[in-house]
């Protein structure tokens, strides 16, 4: 099944989190598919954000706000109009999940009450899709993919929480949508690596600041096996479903979005990868810093998306590493990134 972006030409897309790493990419590929996006988002984290350095504040209705703030988002729903809703808003990492267990609850599950509330309240929302991760699944360190019907039981609280965005998305959809006004999905997307990603506690992230400054880089845990992925192919999937199941409620679900099998690396691979196409004689070190417990094997059974649309992964992890290198190594020499995004937007779509 062929799917064209084009769809989004003038559609109303409102795109919770949009200032983060998938949330700016995302945008980028809205904006050059001639969306309408409304963005919505604390912008709370502060330091070099990609959000900033490809300049979409300029190209969308820039909207701050907290996702706790159930009052704010039904004045923006009800001002805006949206047609199609994309939750990506997060406390997204595993270890700030420890420090701040309370916090990530509260943004994690409640905000995903509060977004399902909006969009139930909005009469012009059709479809909405709620980005959790692959990370929400009961996790029993096993050798095979996890499939959409297995029990979601995150063990850390940043996992558990998705976990519950999960349901309560699930509760929602059986409560308040039976009328079939709305199309809902989620989308379960594993570990994605690209340009613009600053995030602490991230192992490609970690890679570039180690090769900036000219430092062996750090691998707390090197034979932890992860679905690595290139950031566009979980992008391309989100406005997939959400395009698919405005246009017919049957794709109306939820999904994996992973690598195949091949792509599926334990860390020390991934990073040996890296160190190959940065060059420079760069090295990593295996060092465990005792922090608190993170899986060490997770995989994905994407078996399902396959079959519903066809789709297949355009880039393997290979690719993905060469390109993230191509838009660091740009960002670093003082380029301007955004024609780099958007070449390497335009190279995913001509793969096949």
């Amino acid at each position: 099944m062929s799917f064209d972006l084009s769809f989004y030409k003038e559609k109303k897309v409102l795109l919770t989190g949009h200032t983060g790493f998938k949330g700016s990419w995302l945008s980028v590929m809205l904006i050059n598919a001639g969306a309408e996006v409304i963005g919505y988002s604390s912008c709370s984290k502060t330091g070099t954000r990609l959000f900033e350095l490809c300049g979409i504040k300029e190209q969308i209705t820039h909207v701050k706000g907290d996702v706790r703030d159930l009052d704010h988002l039904l004045e923006v729903f009800k001002t805006y109009k949206p047609e199609i809703v994309i939750h990506m808003a997060a406390q997204p990492i595993v270890r700030d999940s420890y420090k701040n267990p309370v916090g990530t609850y509260s943004t994690n599950v409640m905000g995903t009450v509060n977004i399902c509330e909006a969009v139930f309240q909005t009469q012009s929302v059709k479809s909405f899709l709620n980005v959790t991760t692959d990370k929400v699944y009961e996790n029993k360190e096993w050798e095979w993919g996890y499939r959409e019907n297995e029990p979601l039981d995150g063990y850390d609280p940043y996992s558990n929480s998705k976990s519950c965005s999960e349901l309560v998305t699930h509760s929602y959809k059986n409560s308040f949508f039976t009328d079939e006004r709305v199309a809902v999905s989620t989308a379960r997307a594993g570990n994605v690596i690209g340009g613009g990603d600053f995030a602490n506690d991230r192992i490609i992230p970690d890679c570039i600041r180690a090769a900036m400054k000219g430092e062996d880089i750090i691998v707390r845990n090197p034979f932890s096996t992860r679905p690595y992925q290139h950031v566009l192919e979980p992008v391309y999937v989100y406005l997939m479903i959400a395009a698919m199941q405005y246009q017919n409620l049957k794709y109306s679900s939820w999904y994996n979005i992973g690598p195949d099998d091949q792509d599926c690396f334990q860390t020390g691979a991934l990073v040996d990868l890296f160190v190959k196409c940065w060059g420079g004689g760069l090295r990593w070190i295996d060092k465990s810093d005792g922090g608190p417990h993170e899986a060490n094997f997770l995989k994905l059974d994407c078996s399902k998306l396959k079959t519903t649309f066809g789709w297949k992964p355009h880039w393997n992890l290979e690719t993905a590493i060469e390109k993230v290198v191509e838009w660091s190594k740009a960002w670093m020499s003082g380029e301007d990134v955004r024609p780099v995004m958007d070449r390497q937007i335009k190279e995913f779509q001509a793969t096949e």
